[in-house]
Formats: structure tokens, C-alpha cells, sequence
């Protein structure tokens, strides 16, 4: 079922989510969504969903063993393990988060070919063109030349990405708006509600958009909201 209600979703975007999920009341209205920062390098996308799959990694310094996360299979069975759709976040450690890029073309197809929607960091990508060509979502802070010494630091734990702490196997949005959190709980129940609120805001724009506009039509279609 949530997997059904998670395809639904997808044809709103993380606003509208967002205003789906206050009518619940579940959480503070300035919770559950990443501060400013975060932006697709790879195109521009619709809406997606997924459970998070989480890592921790740097690219500043060497890491104490091994090389690099292409020996972490470890990591290739924590997302087989999660629930598909996937999104991964991966959260860079170093002092100065994006020195080198965790996330490329190599990794980009890996995890495309492993059902995962999308990648988010709050660290920094490279191999723009290519990823673009495969259409893979890459959101980060900014994009860099090398990959440095990037290495997993651990897997499955939470992460915190531009103010936003996120469980591994928690439901999770993202679009060019930011990284939104999704209450499990709410999940079958937000198409509903999103698709209400998004019928009366279209009702109010139709109204500003024709020439029937007028503020005493205005006023009536906000008490109708």
C-alpha cells in the first residue's frame, strides 16, 4: 500500500506535500524539511520518493583503512535491504563539507541500477554531463573536480543534512525545493489531503488569473479555502 500511496505522491511537489502534512498536525510547521542550500546538479525533476538508505563519508583526508567506498559491498547490501524506492543520503563529515565528491558517474549508475530515485548530500558531485545523460537526480551543495579521498565512514546511521536529521528507512521527498521528511504514519492518507489543498489554491490562481478577478471574489474564494 505505501508503495501505491508513495506513486501517488509523486505527482505533487514537496510544497504541496508539505501543506499536506501541517493538516495533520504532527509536527512544528518549521520541522521535517531541509534550511537553504541543497540544489539538483543533473537536471531538472520531478518529485521523488523513497525509504532513505544513510552513510557518513569524507573526502578531506585518507581514511584510516582501505581505499575508497567502491570496497564497501557491505554498503550494496544495506540497500538491497531497504524497501524500494530508495533515496540515499549521504552526509559528508569534513569540517568544510565538499572538498572532494563522494558521488559520481560511476556511483551515480550503481545506485540507478539498484532502484534508488535519487542521490542527496550536503557535500558535493561531479561528472555532471554523464549523470545528466543517465538521468540521475543529484542534489548537493555544490559540485567539485575530484573525488579526493573519499571513503564511507559507516552506513545506516542517521545523517543531518542542511538542518534536517534523517533515520535510515524513513520516508523521504525531494525536488528542487529542498529535502522534505515524511511521517510513516501519514503516508497512505497525504494524496488525499494534498490533492484537496492543491484544488483550492488552483481555484484562488484561476480567479487572479481571469477577468472576472475582483476583490469581492477574491475574498470569497479564501473563505473557502
Amino acid at each position: 500500500m505505501m508503495s501505491k500511496a508513495l506513486e501517488e505522491l509523486r505527482q505533487f511537489d514537496t510544497c504541496a506535500i508539505a501543506n499536506a502534512i501541517e493538516r495533520f498536525g504532527l509536527r512544528l510547521k518549521n520541522e521535517g524539511f531541509t534550511r537553504p542550500g541543497l540544489r539538483c546538479f543533473t537536471g531538472d525533476y520531478p518529485t521523488a520518493l523513497g525509504r532513505a538508505v544513510t552513510c557518513r563519508v569524507k573526502t578531506a583526508n585518507p581514511p584510516m583503512t582501505g581505499q575508497s567506498y567502491y570496497e564497501r559491498t557491505d554498503w550494496w547490501k544495506l540497500i538491497d535491504s531497504v524497501e524500494a524506492p530508495r533515496i540515499v543520503l549521504i552526509e559528508d563529515l569534513d569540517g568544510t563539507p565538499g572538498l572532494g565528491s563522494f558521488m559520481g558517474e560511476v556511483h551515480s549508475a550503481i545506485l540507478a541500477a539498484m532502484e534508488c530515485a535519487a542521490a542527496v548530500t550536503n557535500g558535493a558531485v561531479r561528472d555532471l554531463p554523464a549523470v545528466r545523460e543517465m538521468e540521475f537526480p543529484l542534489y548537493a551543495s555544490a559540485a567539485t573536480v575530484s573525488h579526493a579521498y573519499a571513503h564511507m565512514v559507516d552506513h545506516g546511521e542517521p545523517v543531518s543534512l542542511f538542518g534536517l536529521e534523517v533515520s535510515c528507512g524513513e520516508v523521504v521527498a525531494v525536488d528542487c525545493h529542498g529535502l522534505l521528511k515524511i511521517p510513516m504514519e501519514i503516508v497512505e492518507d497525504l494524496p488525499i489531503a494534498a490533492k484537496e489543498i492543491v484544488a483550492k489554491e488552483r481555484k484562488i490562481i484561476d480567479l487572479c488569473r481571469s477577468s472576472n478577478f475582483s476583490l469581492e471574489r477574491l475574498k470569497a474564494a479564501v473563505r473557502g479555502m
